[in-house]
């Protein structure tokens, strides 16, 4: 495996989680049952704190890639980041006939760099089908359920 290539983990998501920070709380202000209102304070405290947690990961599986767990998180966020460029980016856009913020950097840079690394993975027997799939479910669902609460946060904080 190429280490190197966590490094180009960290620029994708970056760049994706920026193009959202920037136009995703406007956008979330039109009426659309796919997303809910969020102010940008909500968004920029999640964004960052998912960002964050992306960085922990990658740098744990660079300083640690014989830990499994290592593994699995990082091969988690991933499959995670290829799933979000496709929905909710592509399929709300598609349905909305409305950019759906960070779209473009989710189809131009989360999916082929990460696609690179899971190959990359792949043909060093690094992990296989099945570790895709579960830890990709695994921190997907684990985002998905704390995304609102750091909403939540986000907004109890910058109110204060």
């Amino acid at each position: 495996m190429e280490y190197y290539l966590v490094l180009f983990f960290c620029i994708a998501i970056t760049l994706h989680n920026i193009e959202e920070a920037i136009w995703l709380p406007t956008w979330s202000q039109q009426s659309s049952r796919f997303q809910k209102p969020v102010t940008s304070s909500e968004f920029h405290f999640a964004v960052v704190c998912i960002t964050i947690l992306a960085y922990l990961s990658s740098f744990y599986f660079f300083y640690m890639p014989e830990s499994i767990f290592a593994k699995w998180i990082f091969v988690g966020f991933l499959g995670s980041m290829i799933v979000n460029a496709i929905f909710p980016h592509l399929i709300v856009t598609i349905l909305m006939k409305k950019y759906a913020p960070g779209l473009l950097t989710g189809l131009l840079l989360n999916i082929p760099i990460n696609s690179l690394i899971i190959y990359n993975m792949f043909s060093n027997n690094f992990i296989t089908w099945k570790e895709l799939a579960i830890s990709t479910c695994v921190v997907g669902i684990s985002l998905l359920l704390l995304i609102p609460v750091l909403f939540k946060v986000g907004g109890k904080i910058t109110a204060s």
